[in-house]
Formats: structure tokens, sequence, C-alpha cells
């Protein structure tokens, strides 16, 4: 009878074969690549350490923890673990393809200084480094239909303890047989017929991988000769290695809510929350021993159970060599270990979503959920971390104090963008305050008024005008009740505390926020001029030239707002946004990222002009509860408030960072706060935590820039009669006239006979 078997099997199994040799399937290349569907990953940047750079112990920690490394205190030090002891950090780095070739990891040594700075960095043999990468965390997958989420391992990265228990338990003679095990057949087949129904399967471990790959999961017999001529024909087209690689990434190992667990390394995670390569031999037997039945015997809902099988495998591994008697006792006695792995509920979600949508212009959507891509993105865990804490913190702390803010339904929201003005990268991002039940991305696609916050580029668009030197920070502007009739209905814009304080410098204007003389300096300087100051910073949405427009009536979102202001920062140069560094394929190759786009649209000495004037808000005007909540570091910033007080705002930016931050709801329901008392404590609680104000550099001051004493009411040099404040100027721009001399007509009686003041 068990010839019988074995020969019927074989001719069949041969005649498929033949049939499928005439046409061969699939292209030659590896095997795990070709068959398996995995999910793209998604990074953040990885922590670049460098000598004299300040970092809290607790945060390269947390780093380290978030990218799958284990603290080991007083144990022994290997790759995927580090150790924290006095001054010193010693991090066992695991090798890492970045995308531009692969890192081998091994040990470095960083020392601190008393102040918290990185003093030296050695690599395992002493010597030292100029710098050193720690690997990035993942931040998210690009999921499809199917929703198997796996990790794509080489065979050389799964621990010998998995492979051996896999195979002591799924098919001891994986190595002899050509893909089908006749005698495991034949075995099958006598218990099966001795029982009277199936109570054993002789699938090997190449059928399964054929079984769950390739075929349907109906029992006919027609799909049983399928399977078996598949899998003898892998079996002469791939090594035995490739065929046990593409089934250590595929085999099914439970259920994560509605996600697929697929292979060895994501299991890993789930069950012990730990990398691979730190897997002991007691939970790679677990591993091996829940192939079986996966939900039925998963250590969360079933543990005794799962511990039986485990010990079984262990007996097994230890009958076949594979272990040692002491190692068998060490693992039997041990714990199952199991713990649910530590995931932020969906991390940096909109910024995720944001990327898949930049990179869906660039590949194929099946590329991205099924290919497994390993996407490298600009986004800085730890900005990010701090932005998620001052928003939350922020948010609470406002409809505590305001219980009328407080709704369940379209509750407050924020929108949080962090930039890079340098290159465009968006280091954090935040589309609202909880993507589950919001995923509506408002930094991206909120249309909101910027209301005051787009007073600077009216001011940029007076300082680039034709005439140059026509408006400086010293010109003056009237403050003067103001009416109008525009597209048939009246237009009378009021400053915030509705009174008018007569002449101001520009300067005054802007750092007080006042409406009424920047809607006059629009209209003077040409709305069209306005308009297009705006678009060449950055903005893309609509915009009319209307009166209105200078004081922030046009809709845009955060991410406008935030690269308009990184126009300034950078000093002129306009930016696009940049999130993905590199997209590298299962093979290793690189594909390029976002290109680092950037023009020169304004001079850099005109911005600076801007940027002096965005630090007097700051540190004198409406933004100078920044400062009392701490801030030290230079900045330059612009609170904002729409009509009606329906959206708040505040944006700013040092040398090296931009951020801008929108509160409102999103039913445009009144908030009734400013920018300063709204969005600006979100912004000080970010910096307070993320930057450190001794090492950020002051603004750059442009060559050329000329300082001169002003008399704040005139306009002019300052004299001893009529004292004054330094000032700035672009060359050939400064005053040349004093104050307060004799014969000139008090500025009071200018204004009463109607007479004008040059606007120089």
């Amino acid at each position: 009878m068990v010839r019988h078997i074995i020969r019927f099997s074989l001719l069949g199994a041969l005649l498929v074969v033949a049939a499928f040799a005439a046409c061969p399937m699939f292209p030659h290349e590896r095997l795990t690549e070709r068959v398996l569907p995995t999910p793209s990953r998604v990074y953040a940047r990885p922590l670049v350490v460098v000598p004299g750079q300040r970092i809290a112990a607790e945060t390269l920690a947390a780093h380290l923890e978030r990218a799958g490394y284990r603290s080991v205190g007083n144990g022994s030090l290997v790759a995927g673990t580090f150790k924290h002891e006095g001054n010193q950090f010693i991090v066992g780095r695991r090798p890492f393809r970045y995308p531009d070739g692969p890192d081998p990891g091994g040990n470095v040594l960083l020392a601190f200084d008393l102040d918290g700075r990185v003093e030296s960095i050695k690599d395992g043999d002493g010597r030292f480094l100029e710098a050193v990468f720690l690997e990035p965390e993942v931040i998210g997958s690009l999921f499809g239909e199917e929703v198997e989420d796996r990790i794509l391992v080489p065979l050389e990265a799964i621990p010998p303890a998995i492979q051996a228990a896999v195979l002591v338990t799924e098919d001891r003679r994986f190595a002899y047989h050509p893909g089908v095990d006749p005698i495991r057949i034949a075995g099958a087949a006598i218990e099966n017929t001795r029982e009277g129904r199936v109570v054993e399967g002789g699938s090997t471990l190449t059928q399964q991988l054929v079984k769950n790959v390739y075929l349907s999961p109906e029992r006919t017999f027609s799909r049983k000769l399928r399977e078996l001529a598949i899998a003898m024909w892998i079996s002469l087209r791939y090594s035995k290695s490739e065929v046990l690689e593409a089934y250590l990434n595929q085999i099914y190992l439970g259920q994560d809510g509605g996600r697929a667990i697929h292979g060895v390394a994501r299991a890993s995670r789930f069950y012990f929350d730990k990398h691979l390569s730190a897997i002991s031999t007691a939970e790679a037997a677990l591993l091996a021993g829940i192939i079986k039945a996966p939900s039925g015997l998963s250590p969360f809902r079933n543990p005794e159970r799962a511990r039986e099988r485990r010990n079984l495998v262990l007996t097994l591994m230890l009958e076949s060599g594979a272990i040692d008697e002491a190692t068998h006792q060490s693992a039997m006695a041990a714990p199952l270990g199991v713990k649910h792995e530590k995931r932020p509920a969906r991390f940096a979600a909109h910024y995720v979503d944001f990327v898949r949508g930049r990179l869906q212009q660039r590949f194929a959507e099946d590329e991205l959920e099924r290919d497994g891509f390993e996407v490298f993105t600009t986004l800085d865990g730890r900005f990010q971390r701090v932005a998620d804490r001052a928003v939350a913190r922020g948010l609470q702390e406002l409809e505590k104090r305001f219980p009328k803010l407080r709704r369940k339904k379209s509750p407050l929201q924020a929108a949080f963008v962090a930039l890079d003005p340098a290159s465009g990268d968006v280091v954090a991002w935040i589309g609202g305050r909880d993507y589950a039940t919001a995923p509506f991305d408002r930094a991206s696609l909120a249309q909101r008024q910027p209301g005051s916050v787009f007073k600077p580029l009216v001011a940029l668009a007076a300082f680039t005008a034709a005439e140059r030197g026509r408006f400086t920070l010293a010109t003056i502007l009237e403050d003067e009740p103001l009416e109008m009739t525009i597209e048939g209905k009246r237009w009378a814009p009021a400053n915030h505390d509705r009174k008018h304080r007569g002449p101001v410098s520009l300067r005054v204007a802007l750092e007080d926020s006042l409406n009424v003389p920047f809607a006059r300096l629009g209209m003077e300087v040409g709305l069209v001029h306005v308009a297009e100051t705006a678009r060449r910073a950055g903005v893309t949405s609509p915009l009319r030239p209307i009166p209105s427009l200078s004081l922030g009536a046009f809709e845009m979102t955060p991410l406008e707002v935030a690269l308009a202001y990184g126009s300034l920062a950078s000093g002129g140069i306009a930016r696009q946004p940049r999130t993905t560094l590199a997209v590298v394929e299962p093979d290793g190759r690189a594909r390029r990222g976002d290109p680092l786009v950037g023009q020169r649209v304004f001079s850099e000495d005109e911005t600076y002009l801007v940027t002096a004037g965005l630090e007097g808000v700051v540190d004198r005007g409406t933004g100078k509860t920044l400062r009392a909540m701490g801030f030290t570091g230079p900045f330059a910033g612009k609170t904002g408030t729409t009509n009606d007080f329906r959206d708040a705002w505040f944006v700013g930016y040092t040398q090296d960072l931009v951020v801008a931050v929108w509160v409102g709801f999103d039913d445009a329901a009144r908030v009734g706060l400013t920018g300063a008392r709204a969005a600006l404590p979100i912004v000080a609680n970010f910096l307070n935590e993320a930057l450190d104000p001794e090492a950020l550099a002051p603004f750059r001051r442009p060559e050329g820039i000329v300082v001169a004493d002003v008399h704040a009411e005139s306009g002019l040099l300052a004299t001893e009669r009529c004292p004054g404040a330094v000032e700035i100027f672009l060359p050939g721009t400064a005053p040349t006239e004093r104050a307060c001399q004799r014969g000139q007509r008090p500025r009071w009686l200018q204004r009463l006979i109607g007479q004008r003041r040059p606007a120089d």
C-alpha cells in the first residue's frame, strides 16, 4: 500500500512538473522577495551623534528603546543592547542598511561631560569617531488590503535556534528531500488510515510555503497535485537556504486585531517586544511551536497549552542534537516571557499619510503596499514627540481654563508644522489632536484665514517695492480711522483694542500687530505686489488684490504659512517641503527621495529687516509671552488672530527651525482667544523642551546693513532734544534729516494742516 501511494504521488507530481517546466513560472530572483507581499516600512531620520552635542541621557535611551534596543544593565552587551554607566553610554549597534549602503554595526562608547555634552565617541577598538549613526525608529507601515504585517529578514539574520526549532517541528528531513517527502507522506497515510480520519499531514515545509503563497485553501485532489508539483519545481529552482528564508518570513504566527502577523521577525516583536536577534532558545521554541495553531496555542490566550507545546519542541531539539542537555533544562524552566510590544498608537499618523500621498505620485500603490520598500523620511522622532506633548498639553490647558472650549462633538483642534528652512525638511507634523477619531490632516488640508501672521509678508512687500528704500522699519504709518467700500460692501478695519494711536513706525505696527496701519501699508505698496510677494514666498492658495488681503483674509494651510516663514528664516530662499530622503528596495537599491528644491526669491538683507521686526514682536510686542514662558533663545515670531477670534496662530523661527501652530474648531466656531493666548503657549512648550537656547546662534546680520539711532515718533535721526533707539536699514535708506531741529514744524501741526512728511 505504501509503495503504491509513493509511486502514485511521485508520478502525478512529475507529470505536472513537466508541464510547468515547459513554461517557467517566475524569473530567477530571491524567492522571499518574489512571493511575499510586504508592507513598506516608514522610518524617521536616524539619530546622528557628534562630539560637542548636548543630548540628555533619557533622550538617548528613549531613542534606542524605540529602535528596538534593550538596556542590559550589568548584563552582557550584544548587538541590539546598550548600557548606561555613569557618564558613558555603550551601544551594541546592530547591522543596518542605510540608503547609502550597509552599516556593519559594532560597539560604540559615548562619553559625556558634566554639562551633558558628548565629549568623545569611540568604536569597539578604542578609535575615536567623528560621528555615529544610531538606527532610526519605524514610525509606520504602508499596508494593502491584505493587511499582512511582516518584516523581511535574510536567513543569516535569523538566529540558528529558530531555524533548528522550526525544522525539527515542521520538516526534519528538509535538507534531503526534493520539496516532497515520500517517507512523511507514507507515514501520514498509514496513521490516517489507522485512525479512520485525518490526524497527521504529510506536507513538507516547502509544500506549506506553496500552499500559503500560490494556492487556494480548497482541499481537492487536483490542488494537492499542483502543490506537490510546485514544491518540487521550487526545490529545483531555488536553494534550500532560499526556501527556508522564504518560509520563515512568510509563516502565519498570529493576529493583532485586524492585522495578520507573518514571519518570525515580526512575531518576535509581537510576542516578546524584542528584536529578532535577542530571541532566546526558549522563545525560539515557543515561536516554532505555535506554527501548528497560532490561535489555539497563543501564549496570550492559552499560556499553559503554549508552554506544553514549547517544551515539546525543546525536547525534539534535544533529541535531534540541536541543543545540549544544559540548554534544554534551562529553557524548559524559563517563563514564557511574552509581553505586548510597546507601540504608540499611530505615532505621527498624519505625517505618514502625507508621506504616502506624496509617494503615490511616484510609485504604484501596489508597489508601496506589497514590495517591502524602506522609506527613510525627514521626521525627527524626538521633535515629533515633544510636539505631541506640547499640543496635547496646550489644548488640555485651554479647555481647563476656558470650559466653553470643551466640546464632545467637533472638539478644539490644532495643527503643528516644524521644518528646517535650509532644506525644507519637515521634522515634526501634527494634523489634529487625535488621528483615531479625526484622521483629517489639518496641517496640509485645512484652509484657514492666517490673520495677522500674514503681516510680515506685507512688510516684506514694502521692503522689496520697486522704489528701494521707500519703506523702512522706521517709516511712519498713519493709525487713523479708515473706511471704504469694496465690492459694494463697507470695509472699516479696526485694531484689536479698537483704539487708534496716530502716527506709528512700521516696526511698532508690526510688533503690536496694528491692523489699520497695515491696511494702509498694503494699499500704498500695491496689493498686486503684496500678493506676488506671498506667492514668491511659497503661498499657493488663491489670493485677491483687495485691501483685506493685507490683514490675512484669504485662507491658507498651516504648511503654506510655515513655508512662507521658511523663506524669511532662510534669508530669502523659498523651499518646497521635503518628507522623504530615500526609498530603498528589498534588494538594497536606493531610489532618490524628494529632491532638494530651492530658489532665491528675496535678498538676504530684505528678509533680515522682517526678521528684525519679528524679533521685536517676541521681545516687546504681542509675542512677548514667549519670553515670559521661559524661552530665552533668539527667535522671530508673529501672533495671528482672525475675525471674530475664530482662528489662533503663532508662527516663528530660529535660524534652523520654523514652527507654525494653528488652533481652532473644524466648524469655524469662535475660539474667543488671541494667538498669543491659544497658540503661542504650544510653541513655547515645544521650544523649551526641544531646543537648547545656549546652542542657538543669533540671526546673522548681512553685510551692508546700516545702524542708526532713530526718533520713533518722526522716523528721523535722533537728537538730544528727541532721543531715539537703534534701528537698522538697507544700505542708502537710513534717514539723513534730524528730528526736532529749529524751524521744523511739530508733527502734530503737520498733520493738522495736512502736510505729509516724505516717506524716506
